[in-house]
């Protein structure tokens, strides 16, 4: 399963990437909605898209998370944030919103849930 990580702060970004790493997954990243989007944009084999929602660039994580559910159905969707809490109607159908601080344990599971529920667990 290849999971795609958006999140500007480096420290973060390589945390979740190396836990997400040491559960079999091929974890591509990017720092940006920009970044992320062109990611998505060369590679097909993207399976999910971890992303937080303040970040620098064109968009935040919820209108990435839009973008994404518009252009690229299948891909399944993880909404992170510290910040802010979620309203009705701010993420894309079948989004989850993780709220910071999360523990490891408990997002790690809900990822495999998601692919798991898509047949594609790994």
């Amino acid at each position: 399963m290849r999971l795609l990580v958006v999140e500007d702060e480096p420290f973060i970004r390589l945390g979740l990437v190396s836990a997400l790493e040491e559960q079999g997954y091929d974890v591509v990243e990017a720092a940006s909605a920009d970044g992320a989007i062109k990611i998505l944009e060369n590679d097909q084999r993207i399976h999910m898209v971890l992303t937080d929602v303040d970040m620098p660039g064109s968009m935040d994580g919820f209108k990435l998370a839009h973008y994404i559910r518009g252009r690229w159905p299948p891909v399944k969707l993880i909404v992170i944030s510290g910040k802010v809490g979620v309203r009705s109607g701010e993420l894309p159908s079948g989004a989850q919103f993780v709220g910071k601080p999360y523990q490891e344990t408990a997002l790690l599971g809900l990822v495999g849930n998601l692919l798991a529920a898509e047949g594609n667990a790994g």
